[in-house]
């Protein structure tokens, strides 16, 4: 009787507090989503960002960002290609276990109108002034046909972890100082970036209509706010399995499954040509050499057992012990072959998460950049799959902190992981007095050059007779009155120019 009675109050429910209650559906709603917007407060991961370009990631956990422009890669010589190839895989070998490495690349839409100011031709009140509103407009048509409306950037960020700031400060300094020296080899212009730059990438993120970006530093302490104030959305919405709500636009985070024998150095550029905002980022955690070579030792031993186990049953079912199934010994084969380029050659062994971020005005057109980019995966043969459930840490892994919470990795060797090479082609496109000089022949983007911000201001045209060279200097002639005041001398025996004087 008393065993019933114990029973039964066991099973009756207990009452709950409502502070209880609050806790639980705080739980419920981080971890299911509830569909309504929040803050990004709560989103963006970072404790502090200070001046000097340190981001406190937690207590223990900090980084630091480099800003890197494109070199000609696609379009340079097999030896040339060899070389940044090469130096790319001693980057990548010179970041041991304990430096967590993400490489950001960003296609960012800027306002059409504002960028079409950037090279307008300003009239100088001459006879000439609706010429140079003509040659504005071609140029302008000119912008329209590429995707110079489109702005790229590149970054790496590396992240460590250190008992107090100052001695994270001094290693990350001697960390960027090495890295920067890689990009240096590689003919690749990149600089440290400090903390204000550092937001202002947080900010366009965030803000992908290209909204402005203001901030000061010496607003922090009278307004009371902090850095995530100034970069944060009117609101985030993760309520949904595949998609995202980032202040009014729609996101989808996806990651790509690496499925190909074999990788090209092309992918990673195709999929930056989209005209769409789009995020790409690798990152790239590095195993310990010695523990890397124990694990793959020890899949080789289990290889081996169940090899043994296979022989055995075969000895019993009476059929010849070398007829093994055939993933068995593909396999063991791999694992063979990676096991002696760890030890034999320069390699080593990293996890790599390749993640891709979209966003657009509306599901359809989300759904069609979605789509684009996993074509070009299909193109590659790997496949891009969305992240299930897990979108607000792939918006988190995304952002160029050095945080990955997506734990889809895939382990390459160096070399597998150098084929992703950041580089495309150089672009030209300066503004101010800049002319007009073409169409970049690889990213179909227009060439705008101010040859005396050049580090060699002069020029030499060369070419078979008939290949355009009058017609090119005539056009530089017209440029170079247009749009300057500098005064033009021609020395021409055959006359050759006199109808343009």
């Amino acid at each position: 009787m008393s065993r019933k009675t114990t029973l039964r109050e066991t099973e009756k429910p207990k009452k709950l507090t409502r502070a209880q209650k609050k806790e639980i559906d705080a739980v419920l709603r981080k971890y299911k989503g509830d569909g309504k917007p929040r803050t990004a407060q709560a989103t963006i991961p970072y404790e502090a960002i200070y001046p000097d370009g340190v981001c406190r990631i937690d207590r223990r956990t900090f980084s630091k960002c480099i800003a890197f422009e494109d070199i000609s890669y696609q379009l340079a010589q097999p030896e040339t290609r060899t070389a940044i190839f090469e130096h790319l895989c001693d980057l990548y070998n010179y970041v041991d276990a304990s430096i967590h490495v993400q490489l950001s690349f960003l296609n960012r839409k800027v306002d059409p109108v504002q960028y079409a100011k950037s090279f307008e031709i300003a009239p100088q009140g001459d006879d000439f002034d609706d010429i140079r509103a003509e040659y504005t407009a071609i140029l302008q048509k000119q912008l329209a046909s590429g995707n110079n409306g489109i702005v790229k950037t590149k970054y790496l960020t590396f992240t460590i972890e250190a008992d107090s700031l100052k001695t994270a400060r001094a290693r990350l300094t001697r960390i960027g100082l090495d890295l920067l020296g890689y990009f240096k080899t590689m003919g690749c212009v990149a600089h440290v970036m400090d903390g204000q730059e550092r937001l202002e990438v947080l900010h366009g993120i965030f803000h992908p209509d290209g909204e402005p970006f203001r901030f000061d530093w010496d607003w922090l302490a009278p307004s009371g706010l902090s850095t995530k104030d100034f970069v944060a959305p009117s609101s985030l919405c993760f309520g949904t399995a595949k998609t995202f709500g980032l202040g009014g636009k729609y996101g989808a985070v996806s990651f790509l499954q690496i499925l190909a024998p074999e990788l090209s150095d092309e992918m990673l550029a195709d999929f930056l040509k989209t005209e769409s905002g789009i995020l790409v980022n690798l990152h790239v955690q590095a195993i310990d050499q010695t523990e890397a070579i124990k694990t793959i030792k020890r899949k080789i031993t289990d290889l081996d057992a169940m090899k043994i186990q296979e022989q055995k049953k075969a000895v019993r079912s009476g059929y010849d012990m070398d007829i093994l199934p055939s993933d068995l010994a593909t396999y063991g084969e791999d694992a063979k072959k990676l096991l002696n380029k760890l030890q034999t050659r320069n390699e080593r062994l990293f996890m790599l998460t390749f993640l891709v971020l979209n966003v657009a005005d509306t599901k359809q057109k989300l759904g069609n950049d979605v789509f684009q980019a996993a074509g070009v995966a299909q193109k590659y043969n790997c496949s891009l799959v969305r992240l299930d459930y897990q979108q607000e840490q792939g918006l988190v892994s995304s952002l160029p902190l050095g945080i990955n919470q997506i734990k889809i990795q895939r382990s390459l060797t160096t070399s597998n992981v150098a084929v992703f090479v950041p580089f495309v082609t150089q672009e030209l496109f300066q503004s101010g007095a800049a002319m007009y000089y073409g169409i970049n022949a690889k990213s179909h983007n227009m060439i705008m050059l101010d040859r005396k911000q050049a580090r060699c201001p002069n020029g030499l045209k060369l070419g078979t007779p008939g290949s355009g060279k009058s017609m090119s200097c005539k056009s530089e002639i017209v440029s170079v009155f247009l749009t300057t005041a500098d005064d033009i001398f021609i020395s021409d025996p055959e006359a050759e120019y006199y109808p343009l004087v």
